[in-house]
This record gives C-alpha cells, structure tokens and sequence, in this order.
C-alpha cells in the first residue's frame, strides 16, 4: 500500500501557524480534509486564525521557544502524521561585522534550537504515523551554492541578514540529519524554500507582491508525500531541488 498522509483521519501540526505562510499551510491542510492544529503562541491569536481557517483547524498553544509550552502541546497532542516547522524569526539585516552575538542566539533560539525541541517532543506521536512527515520551512538565503554564484545576484546582497541566513543554513543541515536518523521508519524530512512572500518577516517581504498561498502549496506537496517520495532534500514551493 502507497501511503500518503492525505487519509481524511491524518492529523497536522504547524508551527507559527496564526499569520503568514504559517495560516496558509494550516487552511491548505484543513481543505485537503486534515485535522490540522494551529500552532501559536498568543492563545487568542491562535484561536482566531482557527476559527477562521475552519474545516478541521484546532488551536493549539505553543511557544516553540518555550521547552514547557512545547512539552504541554505534545501532551495534548497523540498521534501525528504532519509536522511543519513553519515559526522563524528575521531580528536584524545586519552583517557580520555589525552584528552580536545576543541577535545571533535569538534568532537561532526560533530557527534552529526550537525546531529541535519541537520535532523531537512530537516524535512519539508522529512514530505512530504509517506516514510520517516533517517539513522545515528553510530560505532560499540559507543556500551557501546560491550565495556564492554571482550570476545569481542574489536578492540579499553581501553578508547581510548574516544570522537569519546562517540559521537556515543550519536548519538544512539539520533536517538532512534527521532524514538520515529516521528513514528506517519511515519518515519523510524536506526543507522548503518558500520564496519571498508577503509576510511580516521583514520590510523587504512585507512590500513585496510574493503570494503566501504559493509558498504553502509547495510546504503541503511535502507534507504530504507518497511513500516514494524524497527525503533529506531541499525545494523550491515550485518543486524544484534548491541547492544546499
């Protein structure tokens, strides 16, 4: 049998779900039939984007920062086919060379650190998953080959936004790790390059004309995945393999 986490009783998580691309991958999940929880760590935020989303969408308050708040959500929470590592932060633009380390570890606490404690919280659940999928909701800027090609001419110019890209960089890193630990159970682990969207990420996306909904849609192919799909890899929302 060809599994695939479209099964009507599969159940999703995802992260920063209450706004931005977050809230789009949720109402996606939701339309496809999914039970989808709405992560976020304002209670009341989370239940508005809920009550909007509809369908099978159920708030569930979680500060992916906060090691209590994420013990107190996998509680709640148990059984998991779908986990979305969608909440990031960008603190400053700053390069190297203007940037400290306390931007560094908070933006790191969000992308990186908290990813961790999140994923591994909720394995238990998702190991009970016939199809278990994670995704990480990484950048295009955490891409060292794109960043080092000059025919690219790369959105974010130089060194700048150094602790948002180099987070990213690491987040990659990290889901290729956990690919490699968990495809004997059969997990799927993929990080997403959604693009620049209008969000609140920063100025630059917040003017942009970059559509949410295309980004969630590439975050939902790898959410749910066939049994012969790929893991440890890293998209474009297009599809297309981005290189690490």
């Amino acid at each position: 049998m060809n599994h695939s986490a479209t099964s009507k009783d599969s159940i999703a998580l995802v992260t920063g779900a209450n706004k931005g691309i977050g809230k789009e991958i949720a109402r996606q999940l939701a339309a496809a039939g999914l039970t989808v929880y709405v992560g976020s760590r304002d209670a009341a935020r989370g239940e508005r984007a809920a009550s909007e989303i509809g369908g099978g969408a159920r708030p569930l308050l979680l500060d992916v920062t906060d090691d209590d708040s994420v013990a107190a959500a996998a509680r709640l929470v148990g059984s998991l086919d779908v986990l979305v590592n969608n909440a990031g932060i960008m603190v400053d633009d700053r390069r190297p060379d203007e940037a400290d380390a306390a931007s560094f570890r908070r933006t790191f606490e969000t992308n990186l650190f908290a990813v961790l404690t999140v994923t591994n919280a909720f394995l238990p659940a998702l190991r009970r998953s016939p199809a278990p999928r994670i995704v990480n909701v990484s950048s295009g800027t955490g891409s060292l080959t794109l960043s080092t090609d000059p025919a690219q001419g790369f959105a974010v110019a130089g060194g700048a936004g150094a602790a948002y890209r180099s987070s990213k960089t690491a987040l990659n890193a990290l889901t290729l790790f956990y690919a490699q630990t968990l495809a004997e159970a059969g997990f799927k682990v993929n990080a997403l390059a959604p693009g620049l969207r209008r969000t609140e990420l920063n100025d630059r996306a917040a003017g942009s004309d970059g559509d949410p909904a295309e980004a969630a849609a590439g975050a939902v192919r790898l959410a749910l995945l066939p049994d012969d799909g790929p893991t440890g890899g890293f998209f474009s929302w297009d599809g297309t393999p981005m290189p690490w």
